[in-house]
Protein backbone atom coordinates (compact mmCIF):
# COMPACT_ATOMS: atom_id res chain seq x y z
CA UNK A 1 0.00 0.00 0.00
CA UNK A 2 1.72 3.32 -0.68
CA UNK A 3 2.74 5.62 1.84
CA UNK A 4 2.55 9.34 0.47
CA UNK A 5 4.63 12.42 1.94
CA UNK A 6 4.43 16.12 1.21
CA UNK A 7 7.70 18.55 1.04
CA UNK A 8 6.84 21.88 0.71
CA UNK A 9 9.27 24.72 0.71
CA UNK A 10 7.82 27.79 1.57
CA UNK A 11 7.91 31.45 0.17
CA UNK A 12 6.36 34.51 0.66
CA UNK A 13 4.27 34.42 -2.31
CA UNK A 14 4.55 30.48 -3.74
CA UNK A 15 5.06 27.05 -2.48
CA UNK A 16 7.10 24.20 -3.64
CA UNK A 17 5.09 21.22 -3.03
CA UNK A 18 6.22 17.86 -4.08
CA UNK A 19 4.42 14.48 -3.30
CA UNK A 20 6.39 11.05 -3.14
CA UNK A 21 5.18 7.46 -2.34
CA UNK A 22 8.23 6.51 0.01
CA UNK A 23 7.13 3.13 0.23
CA UNK A 24 9.03 1.75 -2.90
CA UNK A 25 12.29 0.08 -2.73
CA UNK A 26 13.43 1.98 -5.69
CA UNK A 27 14.06 5.65 -6.04
CA UNK A 28 11.44 8.10 -5.20
CA UNK A 29 9.00 9.65 -8.08
CA UNK A 30 8.08 12.97 -7.24
CA UNK A 31 4.90 14.87 -8.35
CA UNK A 32 5.74 18.67 -8.49
CA UNK A 33 3.08 21.70 -7.97
CA UNK A 34 3.34 25.17 -7.57
CA UNK A 35 1.02 27.07 -5.43
CA UNK A 36 0.12 30.81 -4.70
CA UNK A 37 -0.08 31.59 -1.06
CA UNK A 38 -3.80 33.12 -0.57
CA UNK A 39 -6.54 31.34 1.54
CA UNK A 40 -8.00 29.84 -1.32
CA UNK A 41 -4.87 28.60 -2.90
CA UNK A 42 -4.21 27.35 0.35
CA UNK A 43 -7.78 25.18 0.75
CA UNK A 44 -7.18 24.09 -2.64
CA UNK A 45 -3.71 22.68 -1.45
CA UNK A 46 -5.15 21.07 1.10
CA UNK A 47 -7.88 19.16 -1.12
CA UNK A 48 -5.40 18.39 -3.51
CA UNK A 49 -3.61 16.39 -0.54
CA UNK A 50 -6.20 14.51 0.28
CA UNK A 51 -6.78 13.39 -2.99
CA UNK A 52 -3.45 12.10 -3.34
CA UNK A 53 -3.84 10.58 -0.03
CA UNK A 54 -0.93 12.32 1.46
CA UNK A 55 -0.38 10.78 4.70
CA UNK A 56 2.08 13.71 6.28
CA UNK A 57 3.55 16.75 5.45
CA UNK A 58 6.97 18.25 6.30
CA UNK A 59 7.71 22.26 5.56
CA UNK A 60 10.78 24.05 5.95
CA UNK A 61 9.95 26.85 8.57
CA UNK A 62 10.93 29.79 6.79
CA UNK A 63 10.49 33.00 8.35
CA UNK A 64 6.54 33.56 9.31
CA UNK A 65 5.49 32.56 6.24
CA UNK A 66 4.61 28.78 7.23
CA UNK A 67 1.95 30.16 9.66
CA UNK A 68 -0.77 30.06 7.09
CA UNK A 69 0.30 27.27 5.56
CA UNK A 70 0.30 25.03 8.67
CA UNK A 71 -3.32 26.66 9.89
CA UNK A 72 -5.07 25.79 6.56
CA UNK A 73 -3.44 22.49 6.73
CA UNK A 74 -4.10 21.78 10.64
CA UNK A 75 -8.03 23.01 10.06
CA UNK A 76 -9.02 21.48 6.55
CA UNK A 77 -6.02 19.10 5.70
CA UNK A 78 -5.39 17.05 9.07
CA UNK A 79 -8.57 16.07 10.72
CA UNK A 80 -9.46 14.41 7.26
CA UNK A 81 -6.94 12.04 7.43
CA UNK A 82 -7.26 11.36 11.38
CA UNK A 83 -11.12 10.38 10.65
CA UNK A 84 -10.47 7.52 8.23
CA UNK A 85 -10.82 4.07 9.92
CA UNK A 86 -7.60 3.03 8.25
CA UNK A 87 -5.63 5.83 9.92
CA UNK A 88 -2.03 5.06 11.35
CA UNK A 89 0.01 6.59 14.05
CA UNK A 90 1.02 9.04 11.79
CA UNK A 91 -1.77 9.99 9.70
CA UNK A 92 -2.43 13.88 9.20
CA UNK A 93 1.13 14.04 10.55
CA UNK A 94 2.32 18.11 10.48
CA UNK A 95 6.10 18.71 10.47
CA UNK A 96 8.28 21.89 10.56
CA UNK A 97 11.97 21.01 9.58
CA UNK A 98 14.57 23.64 10.65
CA UNK A 99 15.94 25.29 7.89
CA UNK A 100 19.52 24.74 8.74
CA UNK A 101 19.05 20.95 9.16
CA UNK A 102 17.37 20.76 5.13
CA UNK A 103 20.66 22.75 3.57
CA UNK A 104 22.12 21.30 0.29
CA UNK A 105 25.35 21.73 -1.43
CA UNK A 106 26.74 25.06 -2.15
CA UNK A 107 25.43 26.67 -5.40
CA UNK A 108 22.99 23.73 -5.49
CA UNK A 109 19.77 25.89 -3.97
CA UNK A 110 16.54 25.44 -6.20
CA UNK A 111 12.94 25.63 -4.75
CA UNK A 112 11.83 21.66 -5.73
CA UNK A 113 15.11 19.83 -4.83
CA UNK A 114 14.88 21.74 -1.93
CA UNK A 115 11.48 20.49 -1.14
CA UNK A 116 12.42 16.64 -2.15
CA UNK A 117 15.28 16.78 0.12
CA UNK A 118 13.04 17.72 2.89
CA UNK A 119 11.08 14.28 2.15
CA UNK A 120 14.32 12.66 1.89
CA UNK A 121 15.82 13.37 4.88
CA UNK A 122 12.55 13.35 6.85
CA UNK A 123 12.59 9.47 6.45
CA UNK A 124 16.11 9.25 7.43
CA UNK A 125 15.20 11.09 10.48
CA UNK A 126 17.84 13.64 9.23
CA UNK A 127 15.82 16.58 10.09
CA UNK A 128 15.59 19.14 13.34
CA UNK A 129 12.08 19.68 13.81
CA UNK A 130 10.60 22.00 15.68
CA UNK A 131 7.85 21.70 18.70
CA UNK A 132 4.80 23.34 16.96
CA UNK A 133 1.51 23.59 19.57
CA UNK A 134 -1.94 23.50 18.80
CA UNK A 135 -3.63 26.23 17.62
CA UNK A 136 -4.82 27.92 21.39
CA UNK A 137 -1.74 27.71 22.77
CA UNK A 138 -0.30 29.73 19.74
CA UNK A 139 -2.78 32.50 20.90
CA UNK A 140 -1.22 32.37 23.94
CA UNK A 141 2.01 32.40 22.73
CA UNK A 142 1.27 35.38 20.65
CA UNK A 143 -0.19 37.11 23.13
CA UNK A 144 2.45 36.77 25.65
CA UNK A 145 5.34 37.60 22.89
CA UNK A 146 3.91 40.97 21.79
CA UNK A 147 3.70 41.54 25.87
CA UNK A 148 7.59 40.58 25.76
CA UNK A 149 7.81 42.93 22.71
CA UNK A 150 5.92 45.79 24.18
CA UNK A 151 7.79 45.77 28.02
CA UNK A 152 11.10 45.81 25.92
CA UNK A 153 9.67 49.04 24.37
CA UNK A 154 9.09 50.47 27.63
CA UNK A 155 12.65 50.33 28.38
CA UNK A 156 14.02 51.74 25.10
CA UNK A 157 11.45 54.35 25.45
CA UNK A 158 12.85 54.65 29.39
CA UNK A 159 16.51 54.94 28.11
CA UNK A 160 15.48 57.49 25.16
CA UNK A 161 13.65 59.87 28.30
CA UNK A 162 17.04 59.64 30.15
CA UNK A 163 18.99 60.65 27.23
CA UNK A 164 16.68 63.68 26.69
CA UNK A 165 16.18 64.79 30.11
CA UNK A 166 20.13 64.36 30.06
CA UNK A 167 20.59 66.82 26.55
CA UNK A 168 18.15 69.09 28.26
CA UNK A 169 20.27 69.28 31.29
CA UNK A 170 17.02 68.13 33.46
CA UNK A 171 18.92 66.25 36.36
CA UNK A 172 15.55 64.78 38.13
CA UNK A 173 16.67 60.78 37.20
CA UNK A 174 19.87 61.93 39.82
CA UNK A 175 17.64 62.52 42.67
CA UNK A 176 14.44 60.38 41.90
CA UNK A 177 15.15 56.41 41.52
CA UNK A 178 12.43 55.72 39.33
CA UNK A 179 12.50 58.60 36.56
CA UNK A 180 8.76 56.88 35.57
CA UNK A 181 7.55 57.06 38.95
CA UNK A 182 4.41 59.01 40.00
CA UNK A 183 6.06 61.81 41.27
CA UNK A 184 8.86 61.95 38.32
CA UNK A 185 5.73 61.79 36.10
CA UNK A 186 4.00 64.86 37.53
CA UNK A 187 7.13 67.03 37.44
CA UNK A 188 7.43 65.85 33.75
CA UNK A 189 4.25 66.59 32.55
CA UNK A 190 4.30 70.14 34.18
CA UNK A 191 7.56 70.65 32.14
CA UNK A 192 6.05 69.22 29.21
CA UNK A 193 2.71 71.47 29.37
CA UNK A 194 5.42 74.50 29.93
CA UNK A 195 6.24 75.71 33.48
CA UNK A 196 8.90 77.46 33.91
CA UNK A 197 9.01 77.79 37.68
CA UNK A 198 11.88 75.02 38.84
CA UNK A 199 9.50 75.78 42.70
CA UNK A 200 6.45 74.78 41.65
CA UNK A 201 7.67 71.78 39.39
CA UNK A 202 9.94 70.47 42.70
CA UNK A 203 6.42 71.00 44.75
CA UNK A 204 4.71 67.88 42.45
CA UNK A 205 7.32 65.87 43.63
CA UNK A 206 6.12 63.61 47.00
CA UNK A 207 7.10 64.44 50.41
CA UNK A 208 8.35 60.87 50.77
CA UNK A 209 11.48 61.66 48.59
CA UNK A 210 14.93 61.73 49.54
CA UNK A 211 15.94 64.96 47.95
CA UNK A 212 14.98 67.82 49.71
CA UNK A 213 13.36 70.56 47.48
CA UNK A 214 16.32 72.57 47.49
CA UNK A 215 17.90 69.59 45.48
CA UNK A 216 15.03 69.28 43.03
CA UNK A 217 15.25 72.79 42.30
CA UNK A 218 18.62 73.19 41.85
CA UNK A 219 17.97 69.61 39.83
CA UNK A 220 15.13 71.38 38.12
CA UNK A 221 16.68 75.14 37.07
CA UNK A 222 16.98 74.46 33.32
CA UNK A 223 13.10 74.19 32.83
CA UNK A 224 13.79 77.91 33.30
CA UNK A 225 14.45 78.64 29.72
CA UNK A 226 13.93 75.15 28.48
CA UNK A 227 13.61 75.25 24.26
CA UNK A 228 10.39 74.47 23.39
CA UNK A 229 11.55 71.70 20.99
CA UNK A 230 12.27 69.73 24.08
CA UNK A 231 9.07 70.13 25.85
CA UNK A 232 7.24 69.47 22.78
CA UNK A 233 9.76 65.89 22.54
CA UNK A 234 9.43 64.98 26.43
CA UNK A 235 5.21 65.30 26.09
CA UNK A 236 5.43 63.10 22.62
CA UNK A 237 7.62 60.86 24.86
CA UNK A 238 5.24 60.67 27.79
CA UNK A 239 1.96 60.48 25.22
CA UNK A 240 4.15 57.40 23.87
CA UNK A 241 4.72 55.91 26.89
CA UNK A 242 1.20 56.19 27.99
CA UNK A 243 -0.22 54.45 24.92
CA UNK A 244 2.10 51.36 25.52
CA UNK A 245 1.38 50.82 29.43
CA UNK A 246 -2.35 51.15 28.17
CA UNK A 247 -1.33 48.28 25.78
CA UNK A 248 0.40 46.19 28.44
CA UNK A 249 -2.72 46.42 30.61
CA UNK A 250 -4.88 45.03 27.63
CA UNK A 251 -2.52 42.04 26.99
CA UNK A 252 -2.84 41.01 30.71
CA UNK A 253 -6.41 40.95 30.80
CA UNK A 254 -6.09 38.95 27.32
CA UNK A 255 -3.99 36.57 28.86
CA UNK A 256 -6.16 36.73 32.08
CA UNK A 257 -9.32 35.38 29.98
CA UNK A 258 -7.51 32.95 27.75
CA UNK A 259 -5.98 31.05 30.64
CA UNK A 260 -8.45 31.44 32.84
CA UNK A 261 -9.48 27.23 32.67
CA UNK A 262 -6.00 26.67 33.47
CA UNK A 263 -5.61 28.90 36.54
CA UNK A 264 -4.88 25.80 39.10
CA UNK A 265 -1.84 25.73 37.39
CA UNK A 266 -0.27 29.25 36.94
CA UNK A 267 -0.91 28.95 40.74
CA UNK A 268 0.79 25.57 41.13
CA UNK A 269 3.26 27.13 39.14
CA UNK A 270 3.43 30.54 40.60
CA UNK A 271 4.35 28.98 43.77
CA UNK A 272 7.96 27.94 42.95
CA UNK A 273 10.49 30.38 44.51
CA UNK A 274 11.65 32.99 41.77
CA UNK A 275 8.36 32.75 39.81
CA UNK A 276 5.24 35.07 39.69
CA UNK A 277 1.55 34.97 38.41
CA UNK A 278 3.63 37.02 34.84
CA UNK A 279 5.98 34.43 34.39
CA UNK A 280 4.03 31.51 35.06
CA UNK A 281 1.41 32.71 32.35
CA UNK A 282 4.23 32.59 30.09
CA UNK A 283 6.12 29.33 31.10
CA UNK A 284 2.52 28.04 30.34
CA UNK A 285 2.09 29.46 26.80
CA UNK A 286 5.36 28.65 25.68
CA UNK A 287 5.25 24.58 27.17
CA UNK A 288 1.41 24.34 27.52
CA UNK A 289 -0.57 23.64 31.03
CA UNK A 290 0.64 20.40 31.68
CA UNK A 291 4.02 20.31 29.43
CA UNK A 292 2.63 16.68 28.14
CA UNK A 293 5.05 17.12 25.06
CA UNK A 294 7.81 16.43 27.06
CA UNK A 295 8.08 13.06 29.26
CA UNK A 296 10.53 13.72 31.52
CA UNK A 297 12.19 17.17 32.88
CA UNK A 298 15.36 16.40 30.92
CA UNK A 299 13.93 16.69 27.77
CA UNK A 300 12.27 20.10 28.85
CA UNK A 301 15.49 21.40 29.50
CA UNK A 302 17.03 19.88 26.95
CA UNK A 303 14.42 21.67 24.89
CA UNK A 304 14.97 24.87 26.74
CA UNK A 305 18.16 24.71 26.66
CA UNK A 306 19.45 25.06 30.20
CA UNK A 307 21.05 21.79 30.13
CA UNK A 308 25.13 21.68 29.41
CA UNK A 309 25.91 20.04 25.73
CA UNK A 310 28.41 18.22 24.44
CA UNK A 311 30.78 18.24 22.00
CA UNK A 312 32.96 15.12 21.91
CA UNK A 313 35.68 14.20 19.27
CA UNK A 314 38.63 11.29 20.05
CA UNK A 315 37.17 10.98 23.83
CA UNK A 316 37.68 14.22 24.47
CA UNK A 317 35.16 16.86 25.42
CA UNK A 318 35.99 19.98 23.84
CA UNK A 319 32.77 22.25 25.03
CA UNK A 320 30.18 21.87 27.54
CA UNK A 321 28.16 25.31 25.93
CA UNK A 322 24.70 25.17 25.97
CA UNK A 323 22.21 24.65 23.14
CA UNK A 324 20.62 27.60 21.96
CA UNK A 325 16.88 25.97 22.75
CA UNK A 326 13.59 28.36 23.05
CA UNK A 327 14.26 32.02 23.53
CA UNK A 328 11.87 32.99 25.76
CA UNK A 329 12.12 29.93 28.04
CA UNK A 330 15.73 30.67 28.68
CA UNK A 331 14.78 34.63 29.43
CA UNK A 332 12.12 33.07 31.99
CA UNK A 333 14.43 30.30 33.58
CA UNK A 334 17.35 33.09 33.71
CA UNK A 335 14.57 35.90 35.44
CA UNK A 336 13.29 33.43 38.27
CA UNK A 337 16.88 31.74 38.94
CA UNK A 338 18.45 35.01 39.71
CA UNK A 339 15.07 36.07 41.70
CA UNK A 340 15.33 32.44 43.25
CA UNK A 341 18.57 32.65 44.81
CA UNK A 342 17.61 35.31 46.70
CA UNK A 343 14.78 33.65 48.37
CA UNK A 344 15.18 32.01 51.54
CA UNK A 345 14.27 28.62 52.04
CA UNK A 346 14.93 27.91 48.50
CA UNK A 347 16.51 25.32 47.74
CA UNK A 348 17.97 27.31 44.70
CA UNK A 349 20.68 28.72 47.06
CA UNK A 350 22.32 25.49 47.45
CA UNK A 351 22.30 24.99 43.79
CA UNK A 352 24.41 28.73 42.91
CA UNK A 353 26.87 27.63 46.25
CA UNK A 354 27.36 24.59 44.32
CA UNK A 355 28.86 26.05 41.48
CA UNK A 356 31.16 28.23 43.02
CA UNK A 357 32.38 24.70 44.77
CA UNK A 358 35.19 23.92 42.07
CA UNK A 359 35.37 20.42 44.16
CA UNK A 360 32.05 19.64 43.02
CA UNK A 361 31.76 20.47 39.21
CA UNK A 362 28.84 18.40 38.65
CA UNK A 363 26.44 19.63 41.34
CA UNK A 364 23.43 21.43 39.43
CA UNK A 365 22.97 25.48 38.26
CA UNK A 366 19.74 28.15 39.53
CA UNK A 367 18.39 27.47 36.51
CA UNK A 368 18.75 23.75 36.55
CA UNK A 369 17.21 23.90 39.92
CA UNK A 370 14.12 26.21 38.68
CA UNK A 371 13.64 24.02 35.76
CA UNK A 372 12.94 20.91 37.72
CA UNK A 373 11.03 22.62 40.00
CA UNK A 374 8.88 24.04 37.56
CA UNK A 375 8.64 20.74 35.54
CA UNK A 376 7.38 19.20 38.87
CA UNK A 377 4.84 21.86 39.51
CA UNK A 378 3.43 22.00 36.12
CA UNK A 379 2.84 17.80 36.46
CA UNK A 380 1.65 17.44 40.15
CA UNK A 381 -1.67 16.31 40.25
CA UNK A 382 -3.70 19.27 41.13
CA UNK A 383 -5.73 16.74 43.79
CA UNK A 384 -2.42 16.04 45.53
CA UNK A 385 -2.01 19.77 45.84
CA UNK A 386 -5.24 21.53 46.81
CA UNK A 387 -4.61 23.21 50.18
CA UNK A 388 -0.92 21.83 50.84
CA UNK A 389 1.51 24.25 50.54
CA UNK A 390 4.88 22.84 49.39
CA UNK A 391 7.13 22.50 52.44
CA UNK A 392 10.02 24.58 52.73
CA UNK A 393 13.65 23.15 52.66
CA UNK A 394 16.62 25.05 54.79
CA UNK A 395 19.52 25.61 52.42
CA UNK A 396 21.58 23.15 54.30
CA UNK A 397 19.11 20.26 54.07
CA UNK A 398 19.09 21.24 50.14
CA UNK A 399 22.62 20.77 49.99
CA UNK A 400 22.20 17.42 51.49
CA UNK A 401 20.23 16.31 49.22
Amino acid sequence: MPYRIAGIDVHKRMLAVVVADVGVETEYVFERRIVGTTPDQLRTLAAWLSERDVEEVVMESTAQYWRPVWEVLERQWQPSRRARAEAGPMSGALHLAQAQSNQGPRGRKKDFPDAERLVKRLVAHELILSFVPEMTQRLWRTVTRRKDQLTGNRVQLQNRLESLLEEAHIKVSSLVSDRLGASARRMLRAIASGDTDPATVAALGSPRLHATPAQLCDALGACHDLQPVYRRLLRMTLEELDVIEAHIRELDEELARLLRPHQAAVQRLAAVPGLGVDSAQQMIAEVGPTAATFATAKRLASWVGSCPGDQESAGVNHSHRSPKGNRQMRRLLNQAANAAVKTKGSSCIAGSSCVSDMRRPSAPSPIACVASSGRFSMTASPTRNVGRPSPKREPSDARRR
